[in-house]
């Protein structure tokens, strides 16, 4: 009997819950095997009651749930654990107790699902000789080797749902509606969301901004008698020669957290496009809810591949989407380079020919 470990890290995405009911009912049906999941992330393998038995009770009625049953954690790093002692933020090293209790618990296979930063920690773990196989997770869509990631679908059914809500009443008011979405470093969500959710202007990081070229585009709707505009900013969008916007700057407990560009953008059309500007920031409720059919279906689909490689002894690798086939890839290919949007492909090529401004016109 082989004897599996899966957990979640870093922030929550739809579908986490279809790649953990996957990997405990295959490895049961197929392998005869056992399940124990983690909590919180890495942090599960030094807390107490961390670690629990998963079985077919244990994942029923998951399916369509959001969130992760194995609760998360996004600063669980155990190479650098921020504890307070004495009253004061230490950073500990605890990577080698952690890979001593992992191989305590005499597991066969550790699956880690989570986003760049969880993979990461995923491939210095399998360094240490921990049997790490992963599965890409983030509703960013900033994997490479995988062609998409399960979460980023729901992310942009939820973004583009909000920009068909604005568009009337941006139109009723006639007003300019900012939308300020997440994605971090990647313009993916604002791309997609943008296009499919006919926005006006859409600034991703990939392309930093000119606030003047928005200000033109409104004007023109205007001058052409459309009295209203959509615009959709990424929230790691920047303008040219300037920098990316923080909500929360890094301190010793928290990394720094994007935010805060919608509001510039906004504050700027209203002040020199002498037109009524609202912002509306989405926020984590791109992250929560029911994932859609299309994320359940690519989250089992990892989780089954996932499944087998801790089966068959392949480590250090991560599962992915090609060619919509599932195969697997090494960590260090799927890390070496991030995924962005490209500025000179397809889809931003049929956005300018749609007329829409990325903000560098």
């Amino acid at each position: 009997m082989k004897r599996f470990g899966i957990l979640t890290g870093g922030g929550d995405a739809p579908g986490l819950n279809a790649v953990i009911r996957a990997v405990v009912k295959i490895a049961l049906n197929e392998y005869r095997g056992e399940v124990v999941g983690i909590r919180d992330g890495f942090d599960g393998f030094v807390e107490p009651d961390g670690i629990f038995k998963l079985d077919a009770a244990a994942v029923r009625g998951i399916l369509p749930r959001g969130g992760t049953i194995l609760g998360t954690a996004n600063r669980g790093n155990p190479f650098a654990r921020k504890v307070k002692r004495g009253g004061q933020w230490v950073v500990e090293d605890i990577s080698g107790l952690i890979a001593d209790n992992i191989h305590a618990l005499k597991l066969d296979a550790l699956i880690v699902v989570g986003g760049d930063g969880t993979l990461r920690i995923a491939r210095e773990m399998s360094m240490k000789g921990v049997p790490v196989v992963g599965v890409p997770k983030t509703i960013d869509n900033d994997i490479n080797a995988t062609e998409i990631t399960f979460g980023f679908d729901t992310a942009l059914n939820v973004a583009t749902e909000a920009l068909d809500r604005l568009h009337s009443t941006a139109e009723s008011h006639h007003r300019v509606m900012v939308l300020e979405l997440m994605g971090r470093d990647a313009g993916f969500i604002a791309l997609h969301a943008g296009m499919a959710g006919g926005a006006d202007v859409i600034l991703i990081p990939e392309i930093p901004f000119n606030p003047d070229a928005i200000c033109r585009k409104v004007q023109a709707r205007i001058d052409s008698g459309t009295k209203f505009s959509i615009v959709a900013v990424s929230e790691g969008a920047r303008p040219q020669g300037g920098e990316q916007i923080y909500a929360i700057p890094a301190n010793e407990v928290s990394v720094a957290r994007l935010g805060g560009v919608g509001q510039m953008v906004s504050n700027y059309v209203a002040d020199h496009a002498g037109v009524e500007s609202r912002l509306t920031v989405l926020g984590h409720l791109q992250r929560g809810g029911s994932p859609t059919a299309f994320d359940r279906w690519l989250a089992t689909r990892f989780g089954g591949a996932a499944i087998r490689l801790a089966a068959e002894g392949r480590f250090g690798r991560m599962v992915a989407l090609q060619n919509g086939q599932i195969v697997d890839v090494s960590l260090d290919e799927a890390l070496d380079v991030p995924k962005r949007v490209d500025p000179n492909g397809d889809a931003v090529r049929t956005a300018r020919g749609l007329g829409i401004s990325l903000g560098d016109d």
